[in-house]
């Protein structure tokens, strides 16, 4: 081997451990980061079906139809999201809750090379609906 040559398989080699660094963290943080989303849409979607239990009792037997209470269906929601240990917003609209949940994950192997956290938001809409139709089926 000749002298200018020593040394040059040393950089191919670093150079080839970092780019099988780089790809192993977008494989590995990239799951975290879709693991994050999935759990954002779940807790969402539930905390809404949560909230839109909470019915206005006396309107329905009164006969005016099926309603939400909004203040019981968003503090139902908010519950939820604590129980769940997330936080997010809360709306409700007419016979809607929509619940928007963001969640922030930490880069495992990216954070080595100075990527900053990455942040996930989902939204889960429900809506209460009669569970018998007019006709009685």
């Amino acid at each position: 081997m000749r002298q200018q040559d020593e040394g040059t398989v040393t950089v191919f080699v670093v150079s080839f451990m970092l780019a099988l660094l780089v790809v192993a963290g977008l494989v590995v943080d990239g799951g975290y980061v879709l693991a994050a989303r999935r759990e954002a849409a779940n807790v969402a979607e539930s905390a809404a079906r949560a909230g839109a239990q909470e019915i206005d009792v006396s309107a329905a037997r009164a006969g005016n139809g099926v309603t939400l209470d909004p203040v019981a269906a968003e503090a139902r929601a908010d519950a939820y999201l604590a129980a769940s240990g997330h936080h997010g917003t809360v709306i409700v609209l007419a016979d809607r809750v929509r619940v928007r949940v963001t969640i922030t994950r930490r880069m495992t192997l990216l954070g080595l090379a100075g990527v900053g956290d990455a942040t996930v938001t989902a939204d889960g809409e429900a809506r209460s609906v009669r569970a018998v139709r007019e006709d009685g089926t």
